[in-house]
């Protein structure tokens, strides 16, 4: 079996164990237009939109809808001069017809004149360490000599500084987004393909940041393969710290696929590292339309605790004691309540689990003897009722607390 070689990572948790609640890691504040990233605040979703820049309407169109479902910070591509100065566009349709939304810009490969344009319309500008200076390759090469190593980081100084006084003048953001996929060729003789080579990839950033007075900036180490995501980001957590740097974290696992297995792993790789109080913005990244993105991002959320942005539904999985279908059951009150928020639903087969279980929850539904249904608020049984009135009965109950509003 492989194993993936890792550094040994200090514990990166700040609660205590008995703790019940997430105790998020301490992160200065990064303003991104009306949003701010860390510094205490809840977590961030973003999202990308997948339409060429080049295409005003249709890239305003597709800001609007993402921002509408809960998307908080929208990342556009910016692959040339021309798309750079379409955002110009995109800017001043969206704050007519909509809302200043923040967005944010990708730069890739050799992109400071295009860093430079987009940086006077967007709120944060996103550069690939490994791509933003590009490094021509030397055939047969085995090593790269100090002086090698330190030439081409002042190359990349003298080329991101320009960027970095533009931003830290506008009072916009940066995100130094590393990718384990595109490690600069110099890091990958130094370090090797590691998570090592990420971190010093981006504290490399962070320390030309710091020189020209700048720390408006969110990192990133993302990658495809969850391991070495939850590595990468646990190993930058110890160096800040040990460098006494306390920069936000955007989490991400990569080219996270399509469907089950694209949420699951994305939810394994984000909830793990929010788990441990690790990240202050996140993106789950599919294989599909952006808008299948936001759900995700809410439901990993809503289930740590940290966000509270919908019904959180508590039900048993049923077993030969429930007195009712409790799967079509559990459908009927979610699509009754779905559009509510800050509640706690459960819906409990019977009454051996169904009171304990539910203890925390603000309303429960529980089967108590056939073909009733006793209503609770909090530990409180307050009616039974007929089952083919129960979820009315719930309904009524809701509004009778004032807590009901219509879809």
């Amino acid at each position: 079996m492989f194993t993936i070689p890792s550094p040994t990572i200090v514990n990166t948790s700040s609660g205590p164990l008995s703790e019940t609640t997430i105790v998020r890691r301490k992160t200065r504040p990064v303003r991104v237009g009306d949003v701010t990233i860390g510094g205490g605040h809840p977590v961030v979703v973003q999202s990308m939109i997948n339409e060429d820049t080049l295409d005003v309407e249709g890239s305003v169109a597709a800001i609007i809808r993402l921002h509408k479902i809960g998307c908080e910070i929208v990342r556009v591509t910016v692959p040339s001069l021309a798309h750079a100065k379409a955002l110009s566009e995109i800017k001043q349709k969206l704050v007519q017809t909509y809302l200043a939304v923040p967005l944010a810009a990708d730069v890739h490969h050799n992109g400071m004149k295009i860093a430079l344009e987009v940086a006077k319309y967007v709120d944060k500008v996103r550069i690939n360490p490994g791509l933003y200076v590009f490094e021509k390759p030397k055939p047969n090469r085995s090593e790269y000599t100090q002086a090698e190593f330190d030439e081409i980081g002042e190359k990349i100084r003298e080329t991101l500084k320009p960027l970095v006084v533009s931003l830290r003048d506008r009072g916009k953001a940066m995100r130094i987004g590393v990718n384990h996929g595109s490690l600069a060729e110099r890091m990958l003789f130094t370090y090797g393909d590691t998570p090592e080579g990420m971190v010093e990839s981006a504290l490399e950033f962070i320390r030309i940041c710091e020189s020209l007075d700048f720390r408006n900036l969110v990192i990133s180490l993302k990658a495809s393969r969850v391991p070495v995501m939850l590595t990468a980001y646990r190993l930058m957590v110890q160096r800040m710290n040990e460098l006494g740097m306390d920069y936000p974290l955007h989490l991400g696992v990569t080219e996270a696929g399509d469907g089950e297995y694209g949420r699951i792993k994305s939810t394994a790789g984000i909830g793990t590292l929010l788990a441990d109080g690790i990240g202050d913005t996140i993106r789950v990244s599919l294989t599909e339309a952006p808008e299948k993105e936001i759900p995700v991002c809410y439901s990993i959320l809503q289930a740590l605790g940290l966000r509270k942005t919908m019904v959180e539904y508590v039900a048993c999985p049923s077993c030969g004691r429930t007195l009712f279908n409790l799967e079509e059951v559990l459908h009927k009150v979610r699509e009754a309540t779905k559009h509510l928020t800050g509640l706690d639903i459960a819906v409990m087969g019977c009454i051996v689990n169904g009171p304990g279980e539910m203890a925390d929850a603000d309303y429960g539904y529980v089967g108590k003897q056939p073909g009733y249904i006793s209503l609770y608020r909090g530990k409180e049984e307050i009616k039974k009722v007929p089952e083919s009135q129960g979820v009315e009965e719930l309904i009524n109950l809701i509004k009778a607390d004032d807590r009901w509003i219509d879809p």
